[in-house]
């Protein structure tokens, strides 16, 4: 059975057809040869640095290894990307904060930022830099406020570690 049998091709929608199988296989060598894993999917990146699903394979690779600085740094790649695609601004704290208003659910580029965003914030629940992952979720509940990039399950996982965003959100 080849690589490309044993993964979805819809796990990365949107990738370029050539670049869509480096990081379709990583899956199977990930757990017997995660430098080649990785190669592999900065080498997707490198071929298609506007595919969004990349990235994401990339912080998600990262995490799952708990190599979580770099993680993080994949997913504000991912952010930078999102943004520049979407034509916003990269800095989730400026966004939507003026006049200019920016409706993250009207493109792919909008909602790869939000799941981009929540995983940053996990990240940083996950490193105990509780500032910081304070300060993301709250602006991701500001900025999604259909919630639907899931970043209530992050909520439920800080507050159940002890702190609350409640007087941020009502303010």
């Amino acid at each position: 059975m080849s690589v490309h049998e044993l993964i979805d091709e819809s796990a990365l929608f949107g990738a370029h057809q050539d670049t869509n199988w480096r990081p379709q296989k990583t899956v199977v060598p990930r757990r017997r040869n995660r430098f080649e894993a990785e190669r592999l999917l900065w080498e997707a990146r490198a071929e298609d640095p506007c595919c969004l699903p990349v990235y994401f394979a990339l912080y998600e690779f990262y995490a799952n290894a708990g190599r979580l600085n770099d993680a993080a740094r994949a997913s504000r790649l991912a952010l930078a990307e999102a943004a520049r695609q979407g034509g916003f601004h990269s800095d989730w704290e400026k966004l939507n904060a003026g006049p200019k208003h920016v409706d993250l659910y009207a493109s792919d580029a909008g909602l790869s930022y939000l799941v981009s965003l929540k995983a940053l914030a996990f990240i940083k629940l996950c490193q105990q830099q509780m500032a910081d992952a304070k300060a993301i979720l709250t602006h991701l509940l500001r900025l999604d406020r259909e919630d639907r990039c899931g970043g209530s399950v992050i909520r439920t996982l800080a507050e159940a570690g002890g702190w609350s965003l409640q007087e941020r959100e009502n303010e």
